[in-house]
């Protein structure tokens, strides 16, 4: 579990790929490898990585990571190039403050940085996710205006949305500008977006007890707020006496 909250910028040092994946070596990373032991998780990018080989004095303190072609179909970690910043942030010790939202860094998707605004010191930043498929249906039911989201590894306010062009914008004040990577990188870069998994859950629950399954409770909520819907439409005269009621 990660809070979004980046900690620290590594540099990508060294690149090997093959046909079973590719391996990314990190570099100037030693302020996030002081307590670092082989099979730790660090999000690069927003992307939870396993580390497997690390050295808290090499190169400025240098950690390498292994990703999977699924990682690489998932994330933008494919496009880095030697030389490239990356967000990087341990996950979260039990025994620290919680600052940003619930984050799994486990990239959904990915989405393109359509347009960019200056707003007085902040950034306005839109992006534009992809069309959806049978695999990978739209996301746009998770993103809300002032609601989380995970871009880069980076916990950020949505601040607004549209759906018929599948299009959402956050924005960036000069503190975050300037301890992430996203204010650097270009229109129609890639960035890994991350929705906020409550908004799943409650989903998966409300089509389980609309179908029949899940806890009596939840069929309760859904039914009352389905009735109060008809009564405000006119479609009922007035609301059903629920079956826990007491009679008069």
């Amino acid at each position: 579990m990660f809070t979004g909250l980046i900690e620290h910028l590594g540099t990508v040092s060294a690149i090997h790929r093959d046909d079973g994946g590719c391996a990314l070596t990190i570099s100037q990373s030693a302020p996030i490898l002081v307590d670092c032991h082989i099979g730790d998780s660090i999000a690069v990018n927003g992307a939870c990585l396993t580390v497997v080989e690390f050295d808290v004095e090499r190169d400025g303190g240098y950690f390498k990571i292994w990703l999977a072609n699924e990682t690489l179909s998932r994330t933008d970690l494919g496009d880095r190039k030697v030389g490239d910043q990356v967000n990087l942030e341990r996950a979260m010790g039990a025994h620290v403050r919680f600052g940003g939202h619930f984050v799994q860094a486990h990239v959904d998707i990915t989405a393109t940085i359509l347009k960019r605004t200056l707003d007085g010191d902040s950034l306005r930043l839109w992006f534009q996710l992809p069309e959806p498929t049978a695999e990978r249906p739209s996301l746009l039911p998770y993103i809300i205006p002032k609601g989380y989201v995970t871009i880069d590894g980076a916990s950020l306010t949505v601040t607004s949305v549209d759906d018929a062009e599948r299009t959402f914008g956050v924005m960036l004040i000069q503190h975050t500008q300037q301890k992430i990577t996203l204010a650097k990188k270009a229109n129609g870069e890639r960035v890994n977006v991350e929705v906020d998994m409550v908004g799943k859950y409650v989903e998966k629950s409300v089509l389980a007890a609309l179908e029949g399954g899940g806890g009596e409770a939840m069929r309760t909520f859904i039914q009352r707020i389905v009735e109060e819907t008809l009564v405000n439409k006119g479609i009922l005269p007035f609301a059903p006496v629920s079956n826990d009621s007491g009679s008069m």
